[in-house]
């Protein structure tokens, strides 16, 4: 054999054709593999880190939203082995628990920027989180407030941190332009988790005990830790400590200077005489928020003129999100209590056998004795000094037509509908409509047309205003509470405030990850929690005036006005806004 220049070649043995002939398919594979590899990059949407940080937060809001779902149940039920707390008590605490768990999330954050990263932080706060869940299983007051101090905690260091890893994620070019989506699809697993709780929380608490669904809801945090663990190669690359900057305070100044005032703060609130704002909790979160927003404050002026104009945004975002979350929140408190008393909630009797198999409802004495000594609100009359709620009659047939009433005094039970379940209607229209949002901004996107960020959260504020107004129609129909409503009453007005919360909530998300100075992004993200927080403690606030209206109707239309005086205060300064979302924007590109 010769070669190409006549020289004379070596024949080749077999094996060696072979081996040649396989390391060439090998190659080609190998090269198909990457080409493969590199069109699905240029094709994929989303970080592969998304669904499993998608299913953590799922499992983590499943506990979270199933305790939320029957706190208020739990603390004011008198003879199935709750609190046997008062009504308003139980709004109070609820209001404050609620502002506690989103106002830790501000020093969670900037630990997890400076000191301890997201992964390590979303670690502890999950573990603490799941250990809080437990202590509310044991039926012990002690261990009820520890548990409510342990989730506080905890929350504080997952929840900021999570959300600002999935916006590291998305830092990276390829998936930059779908990061308001990617915190939609997020938003989903959050509801996704908060619908399904409601429904263990029914189960749970009806065939066994409160301390079962409590429990619950612990199994599910570990789960959803263990979940982050099976995706962590994922995201270890988003996990960045961010470097001290100059004139930019330590982790110990920020306890000492920050963290310190606020609990003292908050200390003296509790104990000057008398309340200035309702109750003693109510004080003392108020003076204890003051020296956190006094530091959010400072680093707008601490900071360079490029960081101050974004960080004047963000802070402008957090004001206009307290009233949402005012109103929002108020389904744990009023909109339960709408669902409790002023809702039809019986079951068809096809219906309600199922569900009676399947512990998802509660059967009733049509017993009406006493019922009388309630007023048209529900508040309890005492009689020798004990509320007759105390001694265990149930209400629910106080306003109902006599004439169906008669009918129903002729069934020893009736089946009723568990008021925990309401709490999915809100997470169920969430799941539902987030592929419509996301299809629909997607089309303005094609269309050039889609909104800023900015602009979507004005237009949140305006559509969550909506659903107040849906309640007043509800409170006509049923003739301020003389005779129960219809449940769609409900489901209107959480489907519209759910577009409004879509509008609003992952898009601040978004945008604190968009605009937060690279340095102090988690800290910023605890800043946006702020806003949930004192919005939550105002929800309580609010609830606790229920009792006051007369014309349940007014209780609702003040909740409508102060959205809308939100909604006005965020448009007057949307423009501004949009000129620096738009700056920061072209500067990342």
């Amino acid at each position: 054999m010769t070669d190409r220049d006549g020289a004379m070649r070596t024949p080749e043995q077999p094996d060696t054709v072979s081996s040649r002939r396989d390391e060439w398919r090998t190659q080609k594979q190998k090269k198909t593999r990457q080409n493969d590899d590199m069109k699905s990059q240029d094709t994929r949407k989303h970080p592969a880190g998304l669904p499993f940080l998608f299913l953590t937060e799922m499992w983590e809001r499943f506990g979270y939203y199933l305790i939320i779902g029957i706190f208020v149940l739990y603390m004011t039920d008198i003879d199935k082995g709750g609190l046997q707390f008062a009504d308003m008590r139980a709004d109070d605490i609820f209001g404050t628990f609620i502002a506690f768990t989103y106002l830790t999330p501000f020093i969670g954050g900037f630990l997890a920027d400076k000191k301890l990263g997201y992964i390590k932080s979303i670690y502890i706060g999950g573990t603490l989180m799941g250990l809080g869940y437990l202590s509310l299983a044991v039926p012990d007051l002690p261990f009820f407030y520890a548990g409510i101090c342990l989730i506080v905690i905890g929350n504080g260091f997952f929840k900021p941190s999570i959300s600002t890893l999935l916006g590291n994620l998305y830092d990276d070019p390829q998936y930059k332009s779908n990061k308001d989506s990617g915190y939609n699809i997020f938003y989903m697993g959050i509801n996704t988790g908060a619908f399904i709780c409601n429904i263990f929380a029914a189960f749970m608490r009806n065939k066994f005990s409160w301390s079962a669904a409590f429990a619950t809801a612990g199994v599910g945090m570990f789960l959803g830790l263990i979940i982050f663990t099976i995706g962590l190669k994922h995201y270890r690359s988003a996990n960045v400590i961010k470097p001290k900057q100059e004139n930019e305070m330590s982790p110990m100044e920020i306890m000492f200077k920050v963290f310190l005032p606020a609990i003292i703060a908050g200390i003296l609130g509790w104990l000057i005489p008398g309340n200035i704002f309702g109750s003693d909790s109510t004080d003392a979160f108020l003076f204890a928020v003051i020296p956190v927003v006094g530091f959010f404050t400072s680093l707008y002026f601490r900071a360079d003129f490029s960081e101050r104009k974004r960080i004047g945004v963000l802070l402008a975002v957090y004001v206009v999100s307290i009233m949402f979350w005012a109103v929002f929140k108020q389904n744990g408190t009023a909109l339960t209590r709408w669902a409790k008393y002023y809702t039809d909630r019986e079951m068809p009797q096809t219906i309600s056998d199922v569900a009676e198999t399947l512990y998802l409802a509660e059967k009733v004495s049509t017993e009406t004795k006493e019922v009388t000594q309630y007023d048209k609100s529900f508040q309890a009359i005492k009689v020798d000094g004990k509320p007759i709620k105390a001694i265990g009659k149930d209400v629910y047939f106080q306003n109902m037509d006599p004439a169906l009433m008669e009918v129903k005094q002729q069934q020893p039970n009736v089946v009723l509908m568990n008021t925990e379940l309401f709490q999915s209607i809100n997470p169920f229209w969430v799941v539902a409509l987030t592929p419509l949002v996301i299809g629909f901004f997607q089309l303005l996107r094609r269309r050039g047309k889609e909104p800023t960020t900015p602009s979507k959260i004005a237009w949140g504020l305006f559509i969550s205003a909506l659903s107040t107004l849906v309640m007043v129609l509800a409170v006509w129909a049923g003739n301020n509470g003389q005779i129960k409503v219809s449940p769609l009453w409900l489901v209107a007005c959480y489907g519209v405030i759910t577009v409004g919360e879509l509008f609003l909530s992952p898009m601040g998300l978004s945008l604190v990850s968009k605009l937060s100075p690279p340095r102090i992004t988690g800290l910023m993200m605890g800043g946006f929690f702020l806003s949930i927080s004192v919005g939550n403690k105002l929800s309580g606030v609010l609830a606790s005036m229920w009792y006051g209206y007369e014309n349940k109707a007014n209780f609702f239309l003040v909740n409508g006005v102060l959205l809308l005086g939100a909604t006005v205060l965020a448009w007057m300064m949307l423009k501004w806004m949009n000129q620096v979302f738009r700056d920061t924007m072209q500067e990342g590109n």
